[in-house]
């Protein structure tokens, strides 16, 4: 195969970027799109260059890092991470247009690159639980029914690779918050910080900056893990009762 990249470049958050081109041939089909960004660099490093910087780390489509707009769509024309996109879906000869999250809360560090940080400290707010330390519990200790523990676990396979603020024309990380409220609301065990949880999380999105959900769905239509937007009507139930019912302890 031969692809032309228009790949984004800037080499701070501070200056201005641009798009720049690149040629590659005998491209295989097979080859994932990482992968092709890899060949890419190593013939700008032999030709004394500086690389293309992109995130990147388990390339099994499961850490979430790979984040990057293909042709204008979060990780590309396939609902799937970035990594696991192959150049077979797309056509011999095409032009891409590659470049990185667009969304205030994402600043450029450099190229591709992007600070999802802001993620990390909404989790930080209040996605975790209260256990006691020692010995594993019994399996039948605490009874979950199966229905909650699968769709807890739908929610939990959110990887936070933020193609939900992507896609979303307000930036909205409602996706993600509903993810991580939701999939610990559902067991026994997030039952303690149920009501502080949900509100310190909101709190902590808004105050980096994300946009409000509109209910266009876009973020379930290009998240790789098919995360459903139920999710975030579930997120908004929990908001409305911790606000007006009073805190359990």
């Amino acid at each position: 195969m031969k692809i032309t990249l228009k790949i984004w470049r800037q080499s701070n958050s501070s200056e201005k970027g641009n798009f720049q081109t690149y040629s590659l041939e005998d491209i295989s089909p097979d080859s994932s799109f990482l992968e092709v960004l890899d060949l890419l660099n190593v013939r700008l490093e032999e030709e004394g260059k500086d690389p293309i910087h992109f995130d990147h780390d388990c390339r099994e489509g499961i850490c979430g890092t790979c984040s990057l707009y293909i042709n204008g769509r979060p990780h590309g024309p396939s609902q799937t991470t970035t990594c696991q996109l192959h150049m077979r879906s797309f056509k011999d000869g095409e032009l891409l247009w590659v470049e990185p999250w667009r969304a205030k809360p994402f600043p450029v560090i450099k190229d591709l690159v992007v600070d999802r940080n802001s993620l990390d400290r909404i989790i930080q707010a209040g996605g975790y639980v209260s256990v006691r330390t020692g010995g594993v519990p019994d399996a039948n200790s605490l009874p979950v029914g199966q229905d909650l523990a699968e769709e807890s676990m739908d929610a939990a396979s959110c990887i936070g690779c933020g193609a939900c603020v992507a896609s979303c024309k307000n930036a909205s990380a409602m996706l993600f918050v509903a993810a991580k409220v939701s999939h610990l609301a559902l067991l026994p065990q997030g039952k303690v910080e149920r009501q502080s949880r949900v509100q310190e999380m909101i709190a902590q999105m808004d105050k980096e900056g994300f946009g409000s959900c509109t209910n266009t769905a876009a973020c379930e239509a290009e998240c790789p893990k098919n995360i459903s937007v139920s999710h975030i009507a579930r997120l908004n139930r929990e908001f409305f009762l911790a606000k007006i019912l009073p805190e359990t302890k």
